[in-house]
């Protein structure tokens, strides 16, 4: 049985909401994430820095019966953003421990110009192509970083 089918099976039945503390845990992660990737490529950050810098958020629910195609797709297209282009600082995907359906992405850009240049890319039209009808919703919402910290030289881990 592979990840997805486990964690769906095992929580079909009671499907529950998000909790409080599992939200933080995702929020923390992200940021956590995100502040160890920005460190090792630029060294520091500075307050200066990061209001230049293109943040957005997704939050997609997935079709459970396509949830392994997508994780496929998104691991393909967040490997190719990150190796393939510039302007593309931090992707980083996880889902909910109890709800692997809901997936939230974090996403930095050096600037707003370098997000709309990853739009065009034909890697992520790919993505966008082969992810259209898994994604039962998505809510898109642009952030500001207020500070981003992190010690250097952690690698990302992937399940």
């Amino acid at each position: 049985m592979d990840w997805a089918s486990n964690h769906i099976s095992r929580n079909a039945a009671r499907e529950p909401s998000p909790s409080a503390d599992n939200l933080m845990y995702i929020k923390n992660l992200l940021i956590s994430g995100l502040s160890s990737l920005l460190l090792s490529i630029s060294g520091s950050a500075s307050a200066g820095s990061t209001q230049e810098r293109f943040v957005r958020l997704a939050e997609l629910e997935i079709d459970p019966g396509q949830l392994e195609s997508f994780r496929s797709a998104i691991e393909e297209g967040i490997e190719t953003a990150i190796r393939v282009e510039p302007g593309v600082l931090v992707l980083y995907a996880v889902y909910e421990k109890d709800r692997p359906c809901r997936v939230r992405v974090f996403e930095m850009y050096t600037d707003a110009h370098a997000y709309q240049t990853h739009l065009e890319t034909p890697h992520f039209k790919k993505f966008r192509d082969a992810t259209n009808k898994m994604v039962i919703s998505k809510t898109l919402l642009d952030a500001v970083p207020i500070m981003l910290g992190a010690k250097a030289n952690i690698a990302p881990s992937s399940n």
